[in-house]
């Protein structure tokens, strides 16, 4: 069978297979998950699109449903939904070193290009070429991001009822500023009822699109739909799995507070961006205007503008957007170096913000990833996760929408009627250069069918001449 919610509604089954039965080697796998990250631009929308054209359609690892159900547990947890998702398909994969090549590889490229950009930033200030290959990089990852849409929301929205709950989800969340959390929880327990309920418009019955679909089936993957010996809940590897990541993650934190003192730059660092990872749901942009007030109000670690600069280093290169939070901590440790040189401090404070933000990514795969394997059966909890499903792409429409308004618009504006609030460009800061550029890119996307990297690389090559021409500054 080829059908999504056909196979999301069978139990899995209780065979076991060891790793490897799939015939996927961790070399391939290696390679696979490097390019994968190399790729991953458009903040989550863009890096959950490439992911799953990479892993689904083209190399079959996993069915739809398969990745739909790791995506709906991703979404639920605090920090970078689109890094916990390689992170748990390469445990599917590969156990946690295969879980551990997946989420370290997404995240290298972009902590290599920020901690880069970051020395560059402090040594030579804003570099010319630089910004205009960011500007091409824009508009083709706005292309990507809407063609990321397209493809989620085929996939996700298999019943009038899913339509319209993305549509309140957008709504919620873009005209009345729903926290995320909130949007995720009523729809899960939207969908809880009605697959409880036996609500055919809760999994995907009625067809909307169904016929003659082209998702890959579980049973049709290389990984099938069986239960691997890995995946098997057990109590012992749980506690042992908590042990171990919480050590690793806290016990850096224990050690600076200890040695430095609490009011020392790096401890600092260290206390506030892991809190922020246990409270980053709804990813980087539900977050980073905190982030914003607290690094350049309360620590004084840059301003404003800096902050701006560090963001729009985050959208242009691969990698999570929360990768933003490794500039503020190179700023706030460059700026209160202590007995470092600041070159040095700021690339300690950098990499130490990176650390605990993303180690507890892992813990909450890890720990968490058996037991939501074992709810791939449950029928009431599948609706759930379905609901959640057709949720997120409001949450992805709204994302592609403000990332298009900062694309192609120099001045955005917030207003308020009412109840409503919502960002609105100033038609006359419209960037013509952008458009035509963002133009070219969907034409690169959706008609010429180009590929992800041939289209980036064309993207910046063009913004580099246009700058070169004058046409941008």
């Amino acid at each position: 069978m080829s059908n999504i919610e056909e196979h999301s509604e069978q139990p899995p089954t209780s065979a076991r297979v060891d790793e490897g039965e799939h015939g996927i080697s961790l070399h391939e796998a290696f390679v696979v998950w490097l390019r994968v990250a190399a790729l991953s631009f458009g903040g989550p929308a863009g890096q959950i699109a490439v992911m799953h054209r990479i892993v689904v359609e083209e190399k079959r690892w996993v069915g739809d449903a398969r990745f739909l159900h790791a995506l709906n547990y991703c979404m639920l947890l605090p920090g970078p939904e689109a890094q916990q998702l390689a992170t748990y398909l390469g445990w599917l994969m590969h156990r946690t070193l295969g879980g551990l090549i997946a989420g370290v590889l997404f995240i290298l490229p972009g902590a290599v290009a920020i901690m880069a950009l970051s020395w560059v930033y402090v040594l030579y200030g804003q570099v010319e070429w630089l910004n205009a290959l960011f500007f091409g990089l824009k508009a083709a990852v706005l292309a990507i991001v809407l063609n990321a849409l397209l493809r989620i929301s085929q996939r996700a929205l298999k019943s009038t009822a899913m339509v319209v709950l993305a549509l309140l989800a957008f709504v919620g969340i873009f005209f009345f500023n729903l926290p995320f959390p909130l949007i995720i929880a009523l729809s899960g327990a939207l969908g809880y009822v009605g697959g409880r309920a036996g609500w055919a418009q809760f999994n995907g019955a009625d067809g909307h699109g169904n016929e003659g679909s082209s998702a890959l089936s579980d049973a049709d993957s290389a990984l099938g739909e069986v239960l691997a010996s890995h995946t098997q809940t057990d109590s012992g590897r749980s506690v042992r799995t908590l042990v171990v990541w919480l050590s690793l993650w806290l016990i850096p934190i224990g050690l600076l507070l200890l040695f430095l003192g609490p009011e020392h730059t790096f401890s600092r660092i260290a206390t506030f961006f892991s809190t922020l990872a246990v409270v980053t749901f709804g990813g980087a942009y539900a977050v980073l205007a905190y982030v914003a007030q607290q690094a350049v109000e309360s620590y004084q670690w840059l301003a404003p503008g800096e902050m701006l600069d560090g963001l729009g280093m985050a959208e242009t290169t691969p990698g999570p957007l929360i990768m933003v939070l490794q500039f503020v901590g190179f700023l706030g440790a460059f700026r209160e170096p202590g007995t470092l040189s600041p070159l040095v401090a700021g690339t300690l404070g950098g990499l130490l913000a990176t650390w605990v933000t993303f180690t507890p990514c892992f813990l909450w795969i890890f720990l968490g990833a058996p037991f939501v394997e074992r709810l791939r059966g449950n029928k009431a909890l599948s609706s759930a996760l379905t609901a959640i499903t057709a949720a997120i792409v409001g949450v992805m429409l709204n994302l592609a929408i403000w990332f298009a308004i900062h694309t192609m618009f120099k001045q955005v504006l917030m207003v308020s009627i009412g109840p409503l609030q919502f960002d609105w460009p100033f038609v006359q800061s419209l960037d013509v250069a952008a458009l035509w550029l963002t133009v070219a890119a969907l034409v690169a996307v959706f008609v010429l069918k180009l590929g992800l990297l041939t289209t980036l690389l064309l993207s910046c090559a063009v913004g580099f001449g246009l700058q070169q021409l004058g046409f941008i500054v």
